[in-house]
């Protein structure tokens, strides 16, 4: 077993994207490696009771461990449900494609 692990530790903003390199012990959980990045003191906003985490795009727990190259990711919450989004975009396609109808017989008058 290698004496560290190679990791970074991810989070995105909707300017940027923050990435901090660390070499761990290799029993390093997900949140340890989380608080050894320095990454809550500079983001505040970061609430890992809230946050969701997870390595290479998948969920992962806290406790979960890490492997050497394991990139581990820190998600912004949802402004809006995804599934409720696609609705109101639907219902607004049937709205709108009605509303070209309507407006495209009267032009035709």
């Amino acid at each position: 077993m290698p004496e560290q692990i190679h990791i970074e530790v991810c989070y995105a903003q909707a300017e940027h994207q923050e990435r901090i390199l660390l070499e761990l012990a290799p029993e390093t959980t997900v949140e340890q490696a989380i608080v050894a990045s320095g990454i809550l003191s500079r983001h505040p906003e970061i609430d890992l009771g809230r946050n969701k985490v997870g390595i290479y795009a998948k969920l992962c727990k806290l406790d979960g461990g890490l492997r050497d190259g394991d990139r581990v990711e820190i998600y912004r919450p949802l402004i809006a449900d995804p599934k409720e989004v696609r609705k109101q975009r639907a219902a607004e396609g049937k709205s709108m494609k009605k509303g070209a109808a309507d407006a495209g017989a009267l032009a035709a008058e």
